[in-house]
């Protein structure tokens, strides 16, 4: 027999090896390109499930003047129902405005901290500790809003029920600034060293530096983190049905109880005839609230990337 030649067998290993290699490489390959397209064939699979649901009541019972002018919603009266969601949709957005306006301070104010005044092993601790904030489940939240929330609001403001407008905004708001805090401080980031340089070289103080110098420079990325907080107010669900009275009323005060879109899909949708006008109209305030989470994130993502006109 003819004795093997050592230099073709190692050919043959390294074609081999080669071969593997190349289709392990297209595996990868075909697996990064299949996760990177699931979250758009989600994306579109959800809001075509939403949107057949929804098509109904949109082509046959839908009133634009009732749906978005009128604050009676009664989607189970057999006689008359009426579908006005101006008070649900008054609520979601007293509810976010105020979230915002104890979320911006907070948020803004621990990033500028974390990314211009911490150093070391304490600014690793503290963003570890946003992130950890961050992964608070929203029901639990909304536990805290019912059982402690709730008794304060009534002893501080001597009102009859604390489950109201400042509860969830309160609330929310907490909810909210962990993320915006990790956007905002990876925007402050990411403004260039030199112009912090710069300014000190002209005489500029610390905070002259961060306020005439860092934040103009960053104002794009902590606008995102802004509209990304608000896209997260206007979702969020299970934290909003506990703290907020659910109760359909335009609010007048902060101490008025409230319903929002969200809440009210959440507690109505398993009470209804599947098919039913209530069951549709339910869908439908779904494909509103998808198409403003929508704008709303898709705005803050252009910012982020300061993606100007002109």
């Amino acid at each position: 027999m003819p004795l093997d030649n050592p230099m073709q067998h190692s050919m043959s290993a390294e074609f081999d090896r080669r071969n593997l290699d190349w289709y392990i490489d297209k595996l990868v390959q075909v697996l990064v390109f299949m996760a990177g397209i699931s979250a758009i064939i989600f994306i579109v699979g959800i809001f075509t499930f939403i949107t057949m649901e929804g098509v109904g009541f949109l082509l046959e019972g839908f009133s634009f003047s009732e749906f978005f002018l009128s604050p009676f919603w009664e989607p189970s009266d057999e006689d008359a129902p009426e579908y006005g969601a101006l008070a649900l949709i008054a609520g979601t957005a007293s509810v976010t405005g105020l979230a915002m306006i104890v979320a911006i301070p907070f948020s803004l104010g621990a990033a500028i901290f974390i990314g211009e005044f911490s150093t070391g092993k304490s600014r690793e601790y503290l963003k570890v500790l946003v992130e950890l904030l961050a992964a608070i489940p929203s029901v639990v939240w909304g536990f805290i809003g019912l059982s402690i929330m709730n008794p304060l609001i009534i002893e501080l403001f001597d009102v009859p029920v604390g489950l109201n407008v400042l509860n969830a905004g309160i609330i929310l708001g907490l909810m909210a600034a962990p993320i915006m805090t990790s956007i905002a401080e990876d925007a402050l980031k990411a403004v260039p060293d030199r112009y912090r340089e710069a300014a000190e070289a002209l005489g500029a103080t610390r905070w002259q530096v961060i306020f005439k110098t860092v934040l103009p420079a960053a104002k794009n990325g902590l606008l995102g983190a802004v509209l990304l907080g608000v896209g997260r107010g206007f979702g969020e669900t299970m934290a909003v049905l506990m703290a907020t009275g659910h109760s359909v009323n335009i609010p007048h005060s902060l101490f008025d109880p409230v319903r929002a879109l969200t809440a009210t899909i959440a507690a109505e949708l398993g009470e209804t005839a599947v098919g039913s006008p209530h069951y549709q109209v339910l869908f439908t305030i779904g494909i509103f609230l998808f198409v403003i989470t929508f704008l709303i994130n898709l705005t803050a993502d252009l910012i982020v990337r300061g993606i100007r006109k002109g």
